[in-house]
C-alpha cells in the first residue's frame, strides 16, 4: 500500500473483516470481481459506475468506497462514478458518516444538489460526488461496468447504454431510518457493510 490514506480512513479500513462477507455476498460480487481481473490483467482503464434511482445515498457510498480500496490495495486506473435514473441530491447523512470515517469533505457549491470534494487521501485527486443521472456528460459513454446499487434501479434501467458489464449488487436504503433515533448508526453500519464489500473485492486483485 504505497499511496498513503488519512490515518482514519486506514484505521477504518483496518477494522473491516472480508472474512465476514457472506458465500450469498460473495456469488454476487465474483462477476464484478472477474471484471476488474480481467481489465487489470489488460492493463485496460477501469470505469464504475455507481447506478441508484435519486444518486443520493448508496451510490454515493459505493462510488466513495470502491475509489478509495482502489488506491489503498494500489490499484491503478481505476475511475469511479455514481448516477440515477433522476439527479437529487446527496443526503447530507452520507457526508457527515464519511466524516466520522475519517475522510475529510468539503462543499464547493450551494443550492439544491451542492457539489463536495472528498478526500481520503492528501495527495490523491478528490472524489466530486453530487447527484447527476447515470448518463451524465460528467460521467463515462462507454467501456464502463454499470453497477446497480438498488433494485428499483435495476429493476427500472433494462438498458445502460455505452456499458461493457452491468452487474446487480443492491444493499437496503439507509433512508427508511431517516428521522428516527437509529439514522446515524444505521448510516454508519451502511457505510461499513458497502465499504467490507468494496475491500473483499479490491483484495482480490492485489
Amino acid at each position: 500500500m504505497n499511496k498513503t490514506l488519512f490515518k482514519e480512513v486506514s484505521k477504518t479500513i483496518e477494522s473491516l473483516d472480508i472474512n465476514s462477507v457472506s458465500d450469498e455476498r460473495r456469488n454476487i460480487l465474483t462477476p464484478l470481481v472477474d471484471y476488474l481481473k480481467e481489465k487489470t490483467e489488460a492493463n485496460d482503464p477501469i470505469r464504475l459506475n455507481f447506478i441508484c434511482t435519486h444518486n443520493s445515498r448508496r451510490s454515493h457510498l459505493s462510488q466513495i468506497w470502491a475509489q478509495t480500496m482502489a488506491a489503498y490495495f494500489n490499484i491503478d486506473k481505476v475511475s469511479c462514478y455514481s448516477g440515477g435514473t433522476e439527479a437529487t441530491a446527496m443526503f447530507p447523512k452520507v457526508g457527515e458518516t464519511l466524516v466520522n470515517q475519517g475522510f475529510k469533505i468539503n462543499k464547493l457549491s450551494e443550492g439544491n444538489n451542492p457539489v463536495y470534494s472528498v478526500k481520503y487521501s492528501q495527495n490523491e485527486p478528490a472524489v466530486i460526488a453530487f447527484s447527476k443521472t447515470y448518463g451524465d456528460t460528467f460521467n463515462p459513454t462507454s467501456e464502463f461496468a454499470a453497477i446497480m446499487t438498488c433494485s428499483s434501479a435495476d429493476e427500472g434501467c433494462p438498458m445502460v447504454f455505452g456499458c461493457d458489464k452491468r452487474v446487480a449488487i443492491t444493499y437496503e436504503d439507509p433512508k427508511k431510518s431517516d428521522g428516527t433515533p437509529q439514522q446515524t448508526e444505521t448510516y454508519f453500519n451502511r457505510s461499513l457493510e458497502i465499504a467490507t464489500e468494496m475491500k473483499f473485492i479490491f483484495s482480490s486483485l492485489d
